[in-house]
């Protein structure tokens, strides 16, 4: 069998191995990459981040029409099943792969479709979809094959009733009640979407607090919001078995309780892909959760070996991951411009949208730092109030001597977009960082940008 030669080759073309792979060549390297699937893209584009926020779209643009009392004047409330919305979502997904496979092409990156697997610490052999093998041979690997839903092994995925978040988006009807099962992003994204549809949905928390890692206040907000929205949010609940049925599926809690609905969504913790890919046969081996360990250069226990994406854990975000991949591939490649991934904003797209970066309340207060907060509420907003997205608030939270900006927290339409000029606040150094920046910068009005003016001017009043 004749072998290919390779500067990098890459197994996984999700934001990881995208990034990798663009960067790599841009710095005079020859690459391959290896997509066990038909179409780049990875799990974001296929199951994850693209499919579900497609879908939030164009829930919420239901939940606009059917709210608004200017629309009535069209014509009454309206019901659209889940498979008629998912089909936005396809063909988001799509122009999504058109795009990603014009760059590949654009960038004369070598795509194989089909399984890799390690045959030695250099060499990959790949069973392509269309029944050929080829071996590949590289001074550098990157593995970036991301993750998949976690499955108890007493839990019974085979069965109509049970589903995670990959196959929820094969669901075929609308029902009337479903159990989330993990109240984490994507269990949370996930009842917003169907709670959008008019589907009753209990949301099991094994927590004591939706979105714990969230400042309180934030987290608050969100339970209210799907309260609200009449999803019951149950915290604190640990399933004890899952008892699918013809008619339905029965989750049974270690509290005592049973609940009956439609369907379940299993929507806790995830796995890396990391099984049946060989690394016996070079002595790397995952942790309980399929995760490979890496040093803030991206590298594996073998130093030629990277990985970066889902497949390393935290954050487990598609922008994470994209710019994980160029990191890696910037040091391989011996450029210095390499940095680890470690100031990540947090989005998550429920409704409303909530996005944060920096410090929470918490752990300011427990590390004593004397900070004081500012805060923007949406209804007060001028933009806010003509688009008539008036639930939410942005939150400053900043030292009281200094007025550096400690931690930027939004709630609300558009969260995950505003959050991003206090993070280019927060990068710079001495009194750039500084809640002066807000209120010595004139931002257009009426917008949702000039929430960090009032919110810097509320804080300010609150010192002494």
């Amino acid at each position: 069998m004749a072998v290919s030669e390779y500067d990098l080759i890459i197994l996984g073309s999700g934001p990881a191995g995208e990034g990798a792979a663009m960067n790599a060549v841009k710095l005079g390297k020859r690459v391959a990459v290896v997509e066990q699937f038909a179409f780049v893209g990875g799990s974001c584009t296929h199951q994850g981040t693209i499919p579900s926020k497609a879908l939030r779209h164009s829930v919420k643009q239901i939940m606009d029409f059917n709210t608004n009392p200017m629309f009535r004047e069209i014509g009454e409330p309206r019901w659209f099943s889940f498979p008629k919305v998912l089909k936005r979502a396809e063909n988001v997904i799509q122009k999504q792969v058109q795009s990603r496979a014009l760059y590949y092409a654009r960038n004369r990156i070598d795509l194989f479709f089909g399984k890799g697997r390690f045959i030695d610490e250099h060499t990959i052999e790949v069973h392509e979809n269309n029944g050929n093998a080829e071996q590949l041979h590289a001074t550098n690997i990157l593995i970036a094959t991301g993750s998949r839903p976690f499955h108890p092994e007493d839990v019974d995925f085979n069965h109509p009733r049970v589903y995670d978040s990959d196959t929820i988006l094969t669901l075929s009807h609308t029902p009337k009640r479903m159990i989330i099962y993990g109240a984490g992003v994507i269990g949370s994204e996930y009842a917003s979407i169907f709670s959008g549809l008019g589907v009753l949905v209990d949301l099991v928390d094994t927590r004591d607090r939706l979105l714990s890692f969230l400042d309180k206040e934030i987290s608050d907000a969100m339970g209210y919001q799907l309260r609200k929205m009449n999803v019951i949010v149950r915290h604190n609940e640990e399933y004890q078995t899952v008892e699918p049925m013809n008619d339905g599926v029965v989750l049974h809690l270690k509290s005592g309780k049973k609940l009956k609905a439609d369907l379940l969504l299993w929507a806790n913790g995830r796995t890396g892909n990391t099984q049946d890919m060989g690394l016996e046969q070079i002595g790397l081996s995952a942790n309980g959760r399929g995760q490979l360990e890496v040093n803030e250069r991206y590298q594996t226990t073998l130093s030629h070996i990277y990985a970066a994406g889902d497949v390393i854990g935290w954050p487990s975000l598609a922008s994470a991951a994209y710019d994980q991949g160029r990191s890696a591939a910037s040091d391989l490649a011996g450029d210095l411009r390499r940095r680890f991934v470690d100031e990540v904003p947090t989005g998550i797209y429920t409704i409303p949208e909530i996005s944060s970066l920096g410090h929470t309340e918490e752990e300011l207060t427990s590390q004593a730092v004397p900070y004081e907060v500012g805060k923007a509420f949406f209804s007060r907003l001028a933009r806010a109030q003509i688009t008539g997205e008036v639930v939410g608030m942005l939150k400053i939270l900043f030292h009281r001597d200094t007025l550096e900006v400690l931690g930027i927290h939004c709630f609300g339409d558009q969260a995950s977009e505003i959050v991003h000029i206090g993070q280019a606040v927060m990068s710079q150094q001495g009194d750039a960082n500084s809640l002066r920046y807000f209120l010595n910068t004139t931002f257009n009005y009426p917008t949702m940008a000039e929430a960090y003016r009032v919110a810097a001017l509320d804080g300010l009043n609150r010192l002494f």
